[in-house]
């Protein structure tokens, strides 16, 4: 166990943390997931400019890959363009 306040404390904002980027990764990916398995374009066109939001803030933050981002937006754009 840490011996240091500060060292505790950073313990502590680790988890907290962890646990805020795992719920939030896991809203994108089922987000992502949602989009892809939709059928009407039309709604998939509107839902596409939240979910490209929700995955830049992501890269943003370091939760993901700037890159990751960019190409799951990239692969939607293309699976509802075929739609």
């Amino acid at each position: 166990m840490a011996n240091h306040k500060s060292a505790q404390k950073r313990i502590r904002s680790n988890e907290t943390k962890r646990l805020r980027n795992k719920y939030q990764h896991k809203s994108a990916r089922n987000a992502v997931r949602k989009l892809r398995t939709l059928s009407d374009k039309k709604e998939a066109t509107d839902l596409l400019p939240s979910i490209a939001a929700m995955l830049d803030k992501l890269a943003k933050n370091n939760v993901i890959h700037k890159n990751k981002a960019a190409n799951l937006k990239s692969g939607l754009q293309i699976a509802i363009n075929k739609l």
